[in-house]
């Protein structure tokens, strides 16, 4: 069953993704100085970078699975609280560090962090419920 619940929570977080970055993309690519083509679209984006997009959520979620099988945590809301720390408190800050250091604008790791925090809350969530 715990394979299963990393997997949805995986889905879950990938899908906030693209919602909060479908909703952010014009700030994310101004704020990433992401190139674009006359469409608007990313230049040299490729499907693989969605699947290993995926994969890096998948790992995060399986080690939040992990983290909250040692620690215990078994609620929705504490499955919630921890994953909004997670986002909050150990993604967040890094994202900040790497955009401060690569001198990015204040809105990259906003935009990021915010997405860190939000989908690690959600998946904390789906991670309680099985």
């Amino acid at each position: 069953m715990a394979y299963i619940a990393v997997l949805i929570a995986a889905i879950a977080g990938f899908a906030i993704g693209a919602v909060w970055y479908g909703v952010l993309s014009k700030q994310w690519i101004k704020a990433a100085g992401v190139e674009v083509g006359p469409d608007g679209k990313p230049k040299g984006g490729s499907p693989l970078l969605m699947f290993y997009g995926f994969l890096c959520v998948l790992v995060v979620a399986g080690m939040m699975r992990h983290a909250f099988n040692m620690s215990g945590i078994d609620t929705l809301g504490a499955g919630i609280v921890s994953g909004l720390g997670i986002g909050l408190f150990f993604i967040t800050p890094w994202i900040t560090l790497n955009a401060l250091f690569g001198m990015k604008p204040k809105e990259l790791p906003i935009i990021d962090g915010g997405y860190a925090t939000l989908a690690c809350a959600v998946m904390g969530g789906v991670l309680t419920l099985f």
